[in-house]
């Protein structure tokens, strides 16, 4: 849905939040809620073609459940899980395009990840799902194939740190506001797509799907080839 990217003024995204994914990648698990930024102008809405890679960029997924909240949210109590909740507007399904291979170099020199998580079309996202579809965001199976094979499938009763607690310390650095993504961690099993894959993913709540997205990846074409920094 347009709206959604049309209304997010910024996108944070909890990074090493399902301990298998922290492994996966040779991670230290974190103490506490880890996050950084996604624009929103890598918000790639249903229907609006395919994901990018662009040259030299080893491209992975990661699916996530991302949060729409609905009103503005400051200095947030840990232990408030009403008030986590009530600031919710509604959900979506996304996947958190990485250049897996531009965010190591920059890991390994002490360099931002900007790049590696903000090119244009690095944010698949579904259409809006309301809050009635998902009763219970920490109980809710997610799923990615590539050409048809499953890579990754977990439930999101396997957070580290769960939503409100997440919240909580988003919104004692920096306000949420209305229309911002919030996206909660990626479970196991990232890894890399090719130029003419094709990504589905879903979510599915009691066994049910109730919603999905499915996008190619193609050459992005232009000036840019990642090289080393």
């Amino acid at each position: 849905m347009a709206s959604i990217k049309a209304n997010a003024r910024k996108v944070i995204c909890i990074g090493r939040n399902y301990a298998d994914h922290v492994k996966e990648l040779n991670n230290v698990r974190p103490k506490q809620p880890f996050f950084f930024l996604k624009p929103s102008s890598s918000i790639l809405p249903p229907n609006s073609g395919p994901v990018l890679r662009p040259k030299g960029v080893t491209l992975h997924y990661e699916v996530e459940l991302g949060l729409i909240m609905g009103k503005e949210v400051r200095n947030l109590d840990a232990a408030d899980e009403k008030g986590a909740m009530d600031a919710i507007d509604g959900y979506c399904l996304s996947i958190d395009m990485t250049g897996r291979n531009v965010q190591d170099e920059a890991k390994k020199k002490g360099l931002p990840w900007s790049i590696a998580k903000g090119f244009d079309t690095f944010l698949p996202i579904s259409d809006y799902i309301p809050k009635s579809s998902i009763p219970d965001p920490h109980n809710v199976d997610l799923y990615l194939t590539v050409n048809g094979e499953t890579r990754q499938s977990d439930n999101t009763e396997l957070m580290l740190f769960r939503i409100p607690r997440q919240l909580s310390d988003i919104s004692k650095v920096m306000t949420l506001e209305k229309g911002d993504i919030v996206l909660t961690g990626t479970p196991k099993g990232v890894g890399p797509v090719a130029v003419g894959d094709v990504m589905k993913a879903g979510i599915k709540v009691g066994g049910k799907e109730i919603e999905t997205i499915e996008v190619e990846v193609k050459e992005r074409e232009g000036p840019y080839e990642f090289k080393e920094t």
